[in-house]
């Protein structure tokens, strides 16, 4: 268990008892432990939830499923705060962690400091992060009254200098790091951790080493790498993935290996490429729930497109009843199976071959 890990455990371990609504929790809890020992296709209350605010962005990026099919198509807006606080009340009994980001900047919603005191004045023990790409006008003027309030930020960063500029369109490097060295001074004597995300791309791969030891000498504590994930990326064929078995990269893993090995003061949480193939590795049909900006529950956050496939509405139905409803049992089903529905193909967790053998 890492330092942000632990400190995450720790709060939620301090204000637990002060939670008023530890008696549903607990029995939660126990719900949750038989369904899965009896490996029933029901779930409990999420004790993890991902709202996105909005799905409005400011930048245009190579990566971003919004610049392909399905991000053409998809629908646009931010949520109401009356929804949002919906959800808020029917699961925050139950409650670790809530996430408050989707397909997009979670900053260019207007209300964010309202709906994270909302969730502080119903249970303060709550994990609260959200993610960003940092560069909006203005973005540490709307950042400064949430530090210490968010419990992690995580700052999207696929390159350093040109690399970053050709897959972040729109956007401007400088103009990141000027805000992330700010950034970090702010959250250095506050609760709220600070962690780079880089998606690995063919442009960027050569870059994983560095990136470690630019978070370093930004303060920044932690890097997450994650491989780009082609679910929803219509144009990019699913070959892509081959690139990721190819010496050149593997040479880059070991040169990341070395640094993160020198480096003390960054802990690199994900880098573990070694995927195996098949529907039973996504965690999704069981946690980290998807509640898009109009209300839908989503398979996942890869690809959160309701006008492809969505399981109900939050405004007809309470969140539970939509988890356990026949059609959400039914997925669950394919999951014990290890049947791939059709949505998912192309989804690294289905196609993506072991890296390393």
């Amino acid at each position: 268990m890492n330092r942000r890990r632990l400190k995450k455990a720790l709060k939620r371990a301090y204000y637990l008892p002060q939670n008023k609504f530890l008696s549903s929790y607990l029995k939660n809890k126990v719900k949750h432990f038989f369904y899965k020992i009896s490996k029933s296709t029901k779930v409990s209350y999420p004790s993890t939830l991902m709202i996105e605010l909005t799905n409005h962005c400011n930048l245009s990026c190579t990566i971003c499923p919004r610049e392909y099919q399905y991000g053409k198509d998809m629908d646009k807006g931010r949520m109401s705060i009356e929804l949002a606080k919906k959800i808020i009340d029917e699961e925050i009994p139950y409650l670790d962690s809530i996430g408050l980001t989707g397909m997009g900047e979670t900053f260019m919603y207007s209300n964010l400091l309202e709906i994270v005191n909302y969730i502080k004045s119903k249970n303060k023990g709550v994990i609260i992060s959200v993610s960003t790409n940092a560069v909006l006008p203005n973005f540490i003027e709307k950042v400064k009254p949430l530090i210490g309030k968010l419990d992690t930020i995580q700052i999207s960063v696929d390159g350093l200098n040109g690399v970053y500029n050709s897959i972040r369109l729109n956007s401007n490097f400088d103009t990141l790091n000027n805000n992330l060295h700010i950034l970090s001074d702010l959250c250095q004597s506050s609760s709220t951790d600070l962690m780079i995300n880089m998606v690995v791309t063919k442009e960027n791969f050569t870059q994983m080493a560095d990136m470690v030891k630019y978070a370093e000498s930004v303060g920044v504590s932690y890097v997450d790498f994650t491989i780009l994930n082609l679910a929803s990326i219509t144009e990019i064929p699913v070959e892509y993935y081959d690139f990721y078995k190819s010496p050149d990269f593997l040479n880059a893993l070991d040169e990341l290996e070395n640094v993160v090995a020198q480096t003390k003061h960054v802990i690199v949480t994900k880098r573990n490429f070694e995927e195996e193939n098949g529907f039973k590795k996504c965690p999704f049909p069981w946690t980290h729930f998807y509640v898009t900006f109009d209300g839908y529950i989503t398979p996942c956050c890869a690809k959160p497109f309701p006008k492809e496939k969505n399981f109900g509405n939050v405004k007809d139905l309470n969140l539970i009843d939509i988890l356990n409803s026949n059609e959400f049992i039914n997925w669950r089903e394919l999951w014990f199976k290890n049947i791939t529905p059709d949505f998912c193909k192309k989804c690294h967790y289905i196609d993506l071959k072991p890296i390393k053998e």
